[in-house]
């Protein structure tokens, strides 16, 4: 008979690992950092790109040193290229007439 802390696990009330209390894992956020990257060139350059580049900076476990993860690594390159095309387009589009600035 299972009672209260007898069970088979160890620690009842630990969670999985899809609702870890340490929130997702670097392998993950990089990988939602590289898809918000891609997305971004499409649409919602403005928006998707910062959120890439915090996925990806989380991923690499936020230093510059040691070895990265390659997923985390393209989504901070490509959400900075994507939010500065956005910001270019945004301030071509702010400027009179109808070229880019």
């Amino acid at each position: 008979m299972a009672g209260f802390g007898h069970g088979t696990r160890r620690h009842p009330r630990s969670r999985g690992r899809t609702w870890s209390r340490t929130g997702p894992d670097r392998a993950t956020l990089g990988i939602i950092g590289a898809v918000c990257a891609v997305a971004g060139f499409f649409v919602l350059g403005i928006i998707l790109g910062p959120v890439a580049i915090v996925c990806g900076w989380l991923a690499m476990n936020r230093t510059w040193s040691g070895a990265r993860p390659v997923p985390a690594l393209i989504a901070v390159v490509l959400g900075a290229i994507d939010t500065l095309l956005a910001i270019i387009w945004l301030t071509g589009t702010m400027t009179p007439g109808t070229g880019l600035f």
